[in-house]
């Protein structure tokens, strides 16, 4: 009797259905199974028994071990810090000159103004630092709406201890008007309260010839021109310390007053501390020497002393910049800053602000948790998505995606009230660096070649818009026909505007200083604020839709830090700025004024018999009361504005923000510059 043996075949095909099993989820599988048949036969008379392997096909049910799923955590790695990246740095901490976001969120936080926004809601008021919102029913704006009473808060400190007083208000209205530099926001207030439109509180020295030019006012005003121009200003804002209140007297009644003085231009200093850093004391005989400093200069650039819910613990200029919660903020706790808002010290004890320009670095600390928040540009948006557990309005109201168990929440359409555009610069700085050769010698271009309407309007028709809102706003954008936004006072949604047209483009360049272009070129670089994909695509449009017309047609996109980029678009030296407008008060004279005569249109180097047509009309629509005739001004504006090929408008975007789900207390107002952090917590759903 023998055995015929395959047991090492059976045990090796059974060690693959092993580790094949091992390998699956548990399901009902069509399989091959293998058994070991042994029987009985007969050979050659003789019983044998056989031993053998066979294969079959059966429906098995598979079981495996299942993979350990990961829970996702709602619990912020510490409760105590907020960590945002961003890009972006600060340009100033002084509230006089702030006059961009990434400046005056920080100063926001920090410093406080007489009134505030009613929480998300950007038309309405709360008292801050003043007791009580002026109104003609409680005396505080006179009948004839020249003058503006403020009751100031009694028991309030500053974060170095300093008392609160009426002449801190008075003296820092009166610091910003006397300083009065060309690339802040003091011409917000610079027309309401003392008239002038040119935005320079020098305006009535010599017809103005010393605007924005402190050297030159020190050296050719007389002190009697110095001293009455100190005086207008003391006698427009008056402090009473006995009977707490400070008054502005208006040289004209200005309707979005209130609104003005809401902005962070709006922020009390403490006097003494400010004298104590160096700064203007107070003195009509000194006031000149503190006048158009420039951020490099004033101060109070890298200090600060507010009275707000947070203070700056450290700015480290291109790294960071950290806020740590006031110890002895004079809210109390139950005072609620509007109904439902916030109270008491501020919840976070820190919040650090990275700057981080690479967007794949700020995404990936968002995934890991690292980051409550991270900066997300529109075109980014499609990254972030699949993160997203909830997608929440502006009212409140949230609705849970598909991914439910994702980390972040998405809040989604915000009401936007800026814009990106593309700002032609008519009179180039002759020292710029942008302009190449600075000749028209195919190396470069002139520092006026703007200046010329049919370069102008080349550029305007040589810009693929539906390209730019589909890929750069991922299909999330309205073209506006002028500088006044959607939906507001003054904007005609029948207006004409540029389209897409390469070969008008091209003729228009064949007219254009002339006609030598097309055989000579043009060589220059449009510049974009690192970081800003948006705006890089911008730039990178044209370069491509130009070279495609004429080889010859030279532009390169370089990005440039922000505080370089923003003094070099100051200083007028770059030749197209890819900029933004962020509304300082929802009103059409805060488009139309930068837009023309103001900020942009000095940056532009606009000439005087531009800016002044532009200024009459303005200064006349502001003050118009019937808001029918004042729309059909600010239609006639904005078709003088298509006219002229000021600047190239592009479109307007939706606003979105993502964060951590275990983020508490964000609300959306489309005033604020970014995020205000009182009364936001990490303590989860």
């Amino acid at each position: 009797m023998f055995t015929k043996n395959r047991i090492g075949l059976l045990l090796a095909l059974l060690l693959v259905v092993a580790l094949g099993l091992v390998a699956c989820q548990p399901q009902t599988q069509v399989v091959e199974v293998t058994r070991v048949v042994t029987e009985t036969i007969t050979e050659e008379g003789q019983e044998v028994v056989v031993t053998s392997i066979v294969t079959e096909v059966e429906e098995v049910v598979v079981t495996a071990t299942p993979e350990p799923v990961e829970e996702v955590s709602m619990a912020a790695p510490d409760p105590t810090t907020y960590v945002a990246l961003t890009f972006g740095d600060i340009g100033t901490l002084d509230p006089a000159l702030g006059y961009d976001t990434a400046s005056n969120t920080p100063i926001m936080n920090i410093y406080e103004t007489l009134i505030w926004y009613n929480g998300p809601d950007p038309t309405t008021y709360i008292p801050m630092l003043a007791t009580e919102v002026p109104s003609l029913d409680n005396g505080g704006i006179s009948e004839d709406g020249m003058t503006y009473t403020f009751n100031i808060r009694e028991g309030v400190t500053f974060h170095n201890g300093n008392d609160l007083t009426p002449s801190d208000v008075a003296y820092s209205f009166q610091r910003g008007l006397l300083q009065s530099d060309p690339n802040g926001p003091q011409w917000l207030l610079l027309e309401p309260i003392l008239g002038y439109s040119s935005g320079d509180v020098t305006q009535e020295i010599q017809e103005g010839a010393f605007g924005g030019d402190p050297e030159a006012l020190q050296s050719g005003a007389t002190p009697e021109e110095l001293l009455a121009t100190c005086e207008k200003v003391k006698a427009a804002i008056v402090a009473d310390d006995a009977a707490g209140t400070v008054t502005f007297n208006l040289a004209q009644p200005w309707g979005p007053l209130l609104a003005t003085l809401a902005g962070t231009w709006g922020s009390v200093l403490d006097q003494q501390w400010a004298t104590e850093q160096g700064d203007w004391d107070g003195d009509c005989a000194t006031w000149q020497n503190f006048y158009a400093p420039g951020t490099e200069n004033s101060k109070l650039t890298a200090v600060t002393n507010g009275t707000g819910p947070y203070m700056l613990d450290h700015w480290t200029p291109g790294e960071e910049h950290v806020l740590v919660a006031n110890p002895n903020y004079w809210r109390a706790e139950g005072d609620a800053a509007w109904e439902g808002g916030p109270s008491g010290i501020a919840p976070l004890e820190t919040v650090i602000i990275r700057l981080v320009d690479e967007f794949g670095t700020r995404f990936a600390s968002l995934q890991a948790g690292d980051a409550a928040s991270v900066t997300v540009n529109i075109d980014q948006r499609a990254q972030v998505e699949p993160f997203v557990a909830e997608v929440c309005l502006a009212d409140g109201t949230c609705t849970p995606t598909e991914t439910p168990d994702a980390p972040l929440r998405k809040w989604d359409d915000l009401e936007s009230t800026s814009r990106t555009d593309a700002f032609l610069t008519w009179n180039v700085a002759p020292e710029s660096p942008y302009i190449g050769s600075g000749q028209l010698d195919g190396n470069g271009i002139p520092n006026d070649f703007f200046s010329d309407p049919d370069v102008r309007k080349a550029f305007a028709k040589c810009f693929d818009y539906d390209t730019y809102i589909s890929e750069a706003l991922i299909g999330e954008g309205v073209r506006n026909n002028g500088p006044i936004i959607l939906n507001m006072l003054g904007y005609n949604p029948d207006g004409p505007m540029y389209e897409y047209n390469p070969e008008e483009c091209a003729a228009h360049l064949e007219t254009a200083w002339g006609g030598v272009l097309p055989e000579t070129g043009f060589r220059f670089q449009i510049a974009f604020n690192t970081g800003n994909t948006t705006r890089q695509t911008v730039g990178e449009i044209w370069q491509s839709e130009l070279a495609a017309i004429n080889p010859l047609y030279q532009i390169e996109t370089i990005g440039l830090p922000w505080p370089t980029f923003l003094n070099a678009f100051r200083a007028a030296q770059l030749p197209i700025s890819i900029s933004g407008w962020v509304e300082d008060i929802h009103d059409p004279h805060n488009w139309i004024q930068p837009y023309t005569y103001g900020t942009f249109g000095g940056r532009q180097g606009l000439p005087d018999d531009i800016t002044a047509k532009y200024e009459e009309l303005a200064s006349a629509a502001v003050v118009e009361s019937d808001p029918a005739v004042r729309e059909q001004m600010y239609f006639d504006i904005q078709q003088q504005f298509y006219d002229d090929t000021i600047s190239v408008i592009l479109a307007q975007a939706t606003g979105a923000r993502y964060e951590q789900r275990w983020v508490n207390g964000w609300y959306y107002n489309a005033a604020n510059p970014g995020t205000y952090y009182y009364g936001m917590s990490l303590t989860g759903e």
